[in-house]
């Protein structure tokens, strides 16, 4: 039986944080593999990358939302619980989830006043992650089910990706790998999956980046690209062209390197992927 066609989604997460973040997720569009970026509402370089997007209507843009190690959209008096008096996020992922746990009603009201921001922009949803993988904690998952008709939420990341390859390509921080691999692998079983699916929500067969935050080089791509199985993917990562590394959210300039590589672009055709986005895998 011939193989199914397949399909690869390379997505620049932090989209609008930065210009140097925007810069690098532009031209890895378009000179190299990227097909997407997840966009955040409440980024210094918002407006730019707004801009940049609709200049370039070929690359998908899906929200970035943001609910950890940022700024919020509503004030600190409508939110008081999760953000700090000038309205941040806690840095702590751990935190940042409890308190959205604790204080359902508010996570709410932030999620929707989000979306509605990324809808103001009249760009097309191509999709919702999370920072820090922010959107996987129950209350905030149920909340983009229960929006998903009003907003036009039709795909979600759901990270998936597996150990033992992760292990293979880069053992480097192996026992955190462990540990991640064990914590995401539980939400994704336990009531993810079920939750998207009850919704009409789709996912990717297997996301890779979250074992790797920070270090998806060319190198790794290379390692990682031809022993994937899986037939629907998406592999994200953290480009900019500033140099050095922005240690508050994971990007660097080799991860840029690695998107506008033409070895990762003959990886890719080699495995026999063929570029794509979330709208198309819907």
């Amino acid at each position: 039986m011939p193989r199914p066609a397949r399909s690869v989604i390379i997505t620049g997460d932090d989209f609008g944080s930065s210009r140097g973040v925007n810069q690098a997720i532009v031209e890895a569009h378009r000179r190299g593999v990227l097909t997407s970026a997840s966009l955040m509402v409440a980024g210094e370089a918002f407006e730019e990358a707004v801009d940049l997007a609709r200049q370039n209507p070929s690359m998908a843009v899906g929200l970035h939302l943001t609910l950890v190690d940022g700024r919020s959209i509503l004030s600190a008096r409508e939110i008081p619980r999760l953000v700090d008096r000038e309205g941040k996020f806690s840095s702590n992922p751990v935190t940042a989830g409890w308190r959205c746990q604790r204080n359902p009603s508010s996570a709410r009201r932030e999620i929707r006043a989000q979306l509605e921001k990324f809808r103001g922009t009249g760009l097309n949803l191509s999709h919702v992650d999370g920072h820090q993988h922010l959107h996987l904690p129950p209350v905030v998952l149920k909340t983009l089910g229960d929006l998903a008709r009003e907003f036009g939420i039709r795909a979600v990341r759901l990270p998936s990706e597996e150990l033992g390859l992760a292990l293979r390509v880069d053992r480097e921080g192996w026992m955190q790998k462990v540990h991640t691999s064990a914590a995401f692998g539980a939400l994704r079983w336990s009531y993810a999956r079920r939750l998207l699916a009850g919704a009409g929500i789709r996912f990717a067969d297997r996301v890779y980046g979250l074992l790797q935050t920070g270090r998806v080089t060319e190198e790794y791509l290379l390692g990682l690209i031809p022993q994937i199985r899986a037939d629907r993917v998406e592999i994200y990562s953290h480009p900019t062209m500033e140099p050095g590394q922005l240690s508050s959210k994971g990007a660097s300039r080799p991860q840029w390197e690695a998107l506008v590589s033409g070895r990762v672009r003959a990886a890719l055709d080699a495995a026999g992927f063929r570029l794509s986005t979330y709208a198309e895998l819907n």
